[in-house]
């Protein structure tokens, strides 16, 4: 979710209004993206180069990931929509890790899809964290080497039990993934917008998504298979 930054200094503003400009952006696209059948979302809300920002903007966006939770978990509960978040805890603050986890449990049984946010997230620390949880197990003697594949590989990822993303947007002009679900996104769509993520609302998916429909998804292959609904 690109811009928030650019957006709030275009207008003479700090840089946390941005941010929170951003956040209501997130409501309507996620929403909008239920509306269109999309199962899941996954949004990077905060990466772990994020830390090198200045201490009062890292500051500003924990606070704003915790009232986000506080004013968006009935709202969850009532859509029957599932939260997760993917990332590792340790350095976040302690009342962020207790929303989460209290968001997560709340939502549990959500059935008509799922919200995750990316928060202290990277693809090369997520990647690092499988290969040592196997190589444990490894050491342990409670796997041999040569029955490690790509699926076990997926199945100690951050994101174990999600489909691989259909569509990746990129807002703000971006032409990067920027660390971001480097195993995940091996045959995922790129779209790449201008837009700043807090002018990016339900037509700019709707866009996003109509210029998807077009692809040819050939997988290396020859055929086009349709994927299972992740952006």
């Amino acid at each position: 979710m690109d811009g928030n930054g650019r957006w709030a200094q275009s207008r003479g503003m700090p840089r946390e209004m941005g941010h929170q400009a951003g956040a209501a952006s997130v409501r309507a696209v996620v929403e909008h993206a239920g509306d269109l059948g999309i199962e899941y979302v996954t949004l990077y809300s905060f990466s772990l180069e994020n830390w090198k920002r200045p201490a009062e903007e890292v500051r500003a966006l924990m606070q704003l990931c915790l009232a986000y939770l506080a004013a968006e978990e009935q709202d969850l509960i009532r859509r029957k929509i599932r939260f997760r978040v993917i990332g590792r805890r340790e350095g976040l603050p302690g009342e962020v890790c207790d929303a989460i986890a209290r968001v997560t449990a709340s939502t549990a049984a959500g059935t008509r899809g799922e919200l995750c946010l990316a928060i202290n997230y990277g693809s090369r620390a997520e990647i690092t964290d499988a290969v040592r949880a196997l190589a444990a197990d490894v050491g342990a003697g409670r796997l041999a080497p040569e029955a490690i594949d790509e699926r076990l590989i997926a199945s100690r990822l951050y994101t174990a039990g999600m489909p691989d993303p259909d569509l990746l947007i990129r807002t703000a002009g971006e032409m990067r993934v920027s660390n971001y679900l480097l195993w995940q996104i091996s045959y995922s769509e790129l779209h790449v917008t201008p837009v700043l993520w807090p002018d990016f609302g339900p037509a700019n998916l709707d866009a996003a998504v109509r210029e998807y429909a077009m692809r040819d998804r050939r997988f290396g292959g020859l055929s086009s298979p349709r994927g299972g609904g992740g952006a």
